[in-house]
């Protein structure tokens, strides 16, 4: 049987794109498997006993952030975007990964024995307040339920308190239970609220 040589073509980019998302994961995995002695670098705990790597997000990271939005389940994307999200385009994973890490931080979690990307937690600050920044937490759906939320947005608080910010806001579905609970661990007000979603603000101590 003939194959069309676009076909050809189409099949031999997928294969190159698959070896080479494999290549980076398996380079995670060992970077995780060895991180050590820094505080930054060092695994965390989860409240199950897995272990996390935490670190802010590279501008390489743009496959891995592919990856764990693939891994997450329609209701969750729906529930992080606030609508209908099927894809990340070229477009949003250069802003993604695109960061400066002073208006704009990400903070990435990787699986320590696996190295895939299994949450993410980001600020970026407000233009009209420089004190005041938007978070947004996503963990992959088998993940949830361990802790890893509250891992990440105390990361992000430290990182934005070093950078002279004072406060988060969120704004969030209204039925995003998850997250309205990691909110209010962290002793977010509820600020305002239009059908559908609500608003939180968490105003960051000094420690």
């Amino acid at each position: 049987m003939m194959i069309h040589p676009d076909f050809e073509v189409a099949l031999a980019r997928e294969r190159a794109s698959t070896l080479w998302r494999r290549a980076a994961l398996a380079g995670l995995a060992r970077q995780a498997r060895a991180a050590g002695g820094t505080p930054a670098s060092r695994p965390v705990r989860l409240r199950d006993g897995s272990r996390v790597l935490i670190r802010p997000v590279r501008a390489g990271d743009a496959a891995l952030l592919a990856e764990g939005f693939a891994r997450l389940s329609e209701r969750s994307r729906q529930l992080r975007f606030l609508g209908r999200k099927n894809t990340l385009t070229a477009s949003d994973l250069r802003y993604y990964t695109d960061v400066d890490h002073h208006d704009h931080e990400a903070l990435g979690a990787l699986d320590h024995v696996r190295g895939g990307g299994v949450g993410i937690a980001r600020y970026v600050r407000d233009r009209e307040d420089p004190r005041a920044a938007e978070i947004a937490v996503t963990i992959v759906d088998d993940w949830q339920g361990r802790g890893l939320g509250v891992k990440l947005l105390d990361r992000l608080s430290d990182r934005a308190r070093e950078e002279g910010i004072g406060r988060f806001t969120a704004l969030v579905a209204a039925d995003n239970v998850a997250v309205i609970g990691l909110l209010r661990h962290f002793r977010a007000e509820l600020t305002g609220r239009e059908r559908g979603t609500a608003e939180y603000e968490i105003a960051l101590n000094r420690r």
